[in-house]
């Protein structure tokens, strides 16, 4: 533990706000007013022990064993408070990014079926499709950010399972581009993908897999800038096969990283770049690979762009 962060566990006022509670309702200010209290009864245990026991070890080891009996007591408590506040705050997270992310497409639907329905417009078939394929667009917005909230809460609830079968990696990645070579066209999006010769087949669940990818696929675009560059490689390394994606993009700041796989957290300069995104896929995404017996990580540079990497045991 770095000295800064010791100074952020210490700083009552951020932790709370950090939780969204008034100072009386934190859990490290509960606790900072628990150790005062065991200080005054361990201080008074030992002023009662030396008036009543004449053996100071004795009064020692009383004041010792009740010292840490509260300790562990203390410990217990906070941390069930701390579980309650935590629970809060992903509570408001989720109302947050749900409203937020829900808001602009229906905001759109409702504006197309508003124009389609108007008796006084007219409109070629041409632009009726083109109006068409936004109501599809965001019906689809929806509709994943629905599923990712369903995949997070099976994850938390010990309900999501993985269904192992032997696949090539190199055409799993092969499919998801060509899925996703439709939306990569309007960002000019130059994609480059290669892979070692007579790669094993690697054992895992290919629809969860092929989340992944899509969800490290559609990062790296989204967070690219026009004309950017997308590389996608795959090797072997020892028993696993590794995957890499790397892109020119705006980077993860140094601070941010440390989060970057928890749920709902967006760092403040993909916000600035970028309003989509829930927040859920690298959640989502390093939970399929861990339980499937891969890692998961990344390196990135802030402006610079960010490789994100998994390997898979073969």
């Amino acid at each position: 533990m770095n000295f800064k962060k010791i100074i952020d566990q210490l700083n009552l006022v951020g932790q709370c706000r950090k939780y969204g509670l008034p100072l009386w309702e934190c859990p490290q200010f509960l606790f900072l007013i628990m150790g005062l209290i065991i200080i005054a009864s361990i201080v008074s245990a030992y002023a009662i022990g030396t008036k009543y026991i004449e053996d100071p070890y004795t009064v020692s080891f009383i004041a010792i064993a009740l010292t840490l009996v509260l300790l562990i007591m203390a410990s217990i408590i906070t941390n069930s408070f701390e579980r309650l506040a935590e629970a809060n705050r992903m509570k408001s997270e989720f109302v947050s990014v749900v409203s937020h992310q829900l808001r602009s497409p229906l905001s759109n639907l409702k504006w197309t079926l508003d124009l389609l329905m108007s008796e006084r417009l007219t409109l070629k078939k041409d632009k009726q499709l083109e109006y068409l394929e936004i109501l599809e667009e965001n019906s689809k917005r929806m509709s994943d950010l629905i599923s990712d909230l369903l995949i997070t809460s099976r994850i938390e609830q010990g309900k999501f399972f993985i269904k192992k079968e032997k696949i090539s990696l190199k055409t799993t990645v092969e499919q998801v581009l060509e899925e996703h070579k439709n939306a990569l066209n309007p960002f000019n999006a130059k994609i480059s993908f290669e892979a070692e010769k007579d790669l094993p087949n690697v054992n895992c669940d290919p629809s969860r897999i092929k989340m992944v990818i899509s969800n490290l696929l559609d990062n790296a675009r989204r967070y690219s800038r026009d004309n950017g560059k997308i590389e996608i490689r795959l090797k072997r390394g020892g028993r696993n096969i590794y995957f890499e994606i790397k892109d020119q993009g705006v980077g993860i700041p140094k601070e941010d990283q440390k989060l970057i796989f928890q749920r709902f957290f967006r760092s403040a300069n993909a916000l600035r770049h970028q309003t989509e995104g829930s927040g859920l896929g690298l959640y989502i995404a390093k939970s399929i690979i861990e339980k499937t017996g891969g890692r998961i990580g990344f390196q990135s540079q802030e402006g610079k762009g960010s490789t994100f990497w998994f390997s898979l045991p073969i």
